[in-house]
């Protein structure tokens, strides 16, 4: 009878542990060993996260999201707004600008729209474990959206690099949805740069703002010199282990969803984890930005931590 009561309260104790270590886990656990990013890698990331905020101003000479004193687009330099109807459900609106202050010429993607069909097509389309890509796996709809933006844009890219010479980057950037399309773009555009006038690999980049997980973990590291992930606290899509075409299916039943992850996530090993080469993580270098820590209340100056996954 002893025996049977101490099991008993090994196995309370045991699920009172795990509850608690879930229910007090935050973003910022995810990145306490990190290093803190410098001032220098992190200074584009503002400024490319405005160019974003554009793709969803309905007019540019009348920003919705007006910046206090930061970073400003010059409307001269837009060379190109794409919207849904011109698209045809085949990526999400696009923007194409030429920053000549700081030398870079950018494709900036919007995020998942709600309202749109077509984005739900792009993020449902995945066959887990049937679409690899350069020795590694990869969002089968985001690599499809990603290749049809390069067949698009390629001329135009080309000729705006090669027109304002050499020493521009080319930057790629994407909320959301669109950092997926963004990332895998850029992916193909370091392996094919002859499409792009011969472009060096060290003057692509690509900024991926709330990543979507959309490549294995082998691809996210091999890519980490050109691809920066920038991670809100507890930015949930990016961090949950579930793909996101799978809470998108459930989202009437997310919370039953979500229990039953958890609850399977708990009892499979980390190391199993890691070894399933189909398995979509974020892609590239990550930077995760924390401003709340637990049981402090309000924020505090936020602190940029960084490193390589893996």
């Amino acid at each position: 009878m002893s025996v049977s009561c101490g099991v008993e309260c090994v196995l309370v104790l045991g699920c009172l542990r795990w509850g608690w270590k879930r229910c007090t886990y935050i973003g910022n656990n995810d990145s306490e060993t990190w290093p803190t990013a410098t001032v220098d890698e992190f200074e584009p990331v503002p400024r490319i996260c405005r160019i974003v905020l554009a793709v969803y101003e309905e007019d540019l000479r009348k920003p919705q999201f007006e910046p206090d004193g930061g970073y400003r687009l010059n409307q001269d330099w837009v060379i190109k707004r794409v919207t849904y109807e011109q698209t045809h459900g085949n990526a999400p609106p696009y923007l194409i600008y030429a920053d000549h202050d700081h030398r870079e010429i950018v494709l900036a993607i919007r995020g998942l729209n709600l309202a749109k069909e077509s984005d739900y097509k792009l993020l449902l389309d995945n066959r887990l474990g049937m679409q690899m890509f350069d020795g590694g796996y990869v969002h089968y709809g985001l690599l499809k959206s990603a290749t049809w933006l390069l067949d698009q844009e390629s001329e135009t890219l080309k000729r705006l690099w090669m027109e304002n010479g050499s020493s521009y980057k080319m930057v790629f950037a994407g909320h959301s949805l669109g950092s997926g399309i963004a990332a895998l773009l850029t992916v193909i555009v370091v392996n094919h740069r002859d499409k792009l006038g011969g472009i060096p690999r060290s003057n692509v980049q690509c900024y991926s703002i709330a990543p979507a997980r959309c490549m294995s973990l082998n691809l996210a590291v091999k890519y980490a010199d050109v691809i920066q992930s920038i991670v809100l606290q507890d930015d949930f899509l990016p961090r949950t282990p579930t793909p996101l075409e799978d809470i998108f299916k459930s989202l009437f039943c997310l919370p039953c969803l979500l229990f039953l992850v958890c609850l399977r996530d708990t009892f499979i090993a980390e190391g199993r984890k890691l070894r399933d080469p189909r398995r979509l993580y974020a892609p590239g270098r990550m930077y995760h930005i924390v401003e709340r820590k637990f049981c402090r209340c309000g924020r505090y100056p936020p602190e940029v931590r960084t490193a390589i996954p893996g």
